[in-house]
């Protein structure tokens, strides 16, 4: 069977669905791997090393006779289209904002698998790329805020006197937010963290930073992901929090849940009692923001001197590295799906709706919307 993969056609979109070093794994599954020419350009990845490892490089359209299609981005309607009728496509495909994509894949026939529905459970983690692709972003949003920051991060002991640590507040402490912990603390600043699940906060003390508690319920939900809250319990959260953010230097905002519009974390009334210089980077501003005045791409300075950068396309901004970990769990997918016989792979890709990680993630099959379960 043919894997192909074409070039990202989103504006902005710098990764590749499989990288050189990954391919082996393919086609010793008895798998053609075919790649677009210049798929890989933006994240580093050349034609040669994509020749060199196996793969065919084409000039052409290398999606029309496909058996499987890999991508980052999802296929636009007009490429679902072009697929043949039985084809596999592979992608960051939301249930929620790609229904025109969704719609074309199930005229077309073509089964439409997405990287969004992958259910957080053990054994399907090596295929998780939602966390791969946020520990990236959590890593860039801490560089990100260090570089914008007037602060040195580190406390530093000179001899014209000492500079005092700059005092760094994360909100979520998700993949994303535990990566932007992490980062911040290896740059050196003081490192304090809230989320609404209390059970994160052994994560955050393991990252060397301080789980600020506030007396609210507990807002545990399922996948690992916290569940939606009150505008009651929002308004009291953002009053208990507004201490920690005014005194903060930085804040970065890492809240999202795949699918719907982030959590709304931070008012502009909050942000008007940090000091001038202080810097707030919104992880989910392309989601609708956790923070209130912040435009994903844009840095917004406010009247008070403060600056917010709103994120867009951040695991582009590591494409190299971003693409490696997105294609290792693109391919663990791939091969949970390869057919062997006698422990031996038959180079046949075949869904298998009774595993719970295939059922989970396969949005269209057989020019039909599917459900979970049925």
């Amino acid at each position: 069977m043919r894997i192909a993969v074409p070039r990202e056609i989103k504006s902005g979109e710098k990764r590749v669905a499989l990288v050189p070093d990954i391919i082996s794994k393919l086609t010793k599954a008895g798998l053609e791997v075919v790649i677009e020419s210049g798929a890989g350009v933006a994240a580093q990845y050349s034609d040669k090393q994509f020749s060199d490892a196996g793969a065919q490089v084409k000039s052409t359209d290398v999606i029309a006779d496909a058996d499987v299609v890999l991508s980052v981005q999802p296929l636009n309607p007009a490429q679902m289209k072009a697929l043949k009728k039985g084809a596999i496509t592979i992608s960051f495909l939301s249930p929620t904002g790609s229904a025109d994509s969704i719609e074309a894949a199930i005229s077309a026939g073509v089964t439409a698998i997405s990287l969004e529905m992958v259910p957080r459970i053990s054994r399907a983690q090596s295929m998780d790329a939602l966390t791969s692709q946020a520990l990236c972003a959590g890593y860039k949003a801490s560089l990100v805020a260090a570089e914008l920051s007037p602060k040195f991060f580190p406390l530093l002991m000179t001899a014209a006197g000492t500079i005092t640590p700059a005092k760094v507040v994360v909100l979520g402490a998700g993949v994303a937010g535990l990566q932007a912990i992490a980062t911040a603390k290896r740059l050196g600043a003081v490192v304090s963290a809230y989320d609404v699940r209390p059970a994160s906060a052994d994560e955050v003390k393991s990252m060397g930073a301080k789980f600020i508690t506030l007396e609210l319920e507990a807002l545990e939900g399922a996948g690992g992901y916290a569940r939606e809250m009150t505008e009651e319990r929002a308004n009291k959260q953002r009053e208990l929090l507004t201490p920690y953010i005014s005194a903060a230097d930085v804040l970065i905002t890492t809240a999202a849940v795949p699918g719907r519009t982030a959590p709304r974390l931070v008012t502009a009334a909050m942000i008007s009692h940090m000091a001038p210089g202080s810097v707030v980077v919104d992880l989910a501003a392309e989601s609708g923001g956790n923070v209130e005045g912040s435009v994903a791409g844009e840095i917004i300075t406010t009247s008070a001197g403060v600056r917010i950068w709103g994120a867009k396309d951040v695991p582009s901004q590591l494409a190299f590295h971003a693409s490696m970990l997105f294609s290792r769990n693109v391919v663990n997918l791939l091969l949970l799906m390869t057919k062997s016989v006698d422990g031996k792979p038959t180079g046949v890709i075949e869904p298998d709706f009774s595993d719970e990680i295939i059922d989970s993630a396969t949005l269209t099959h057989n020019g039909l919307k599917r459900e979970k379960g049925k």
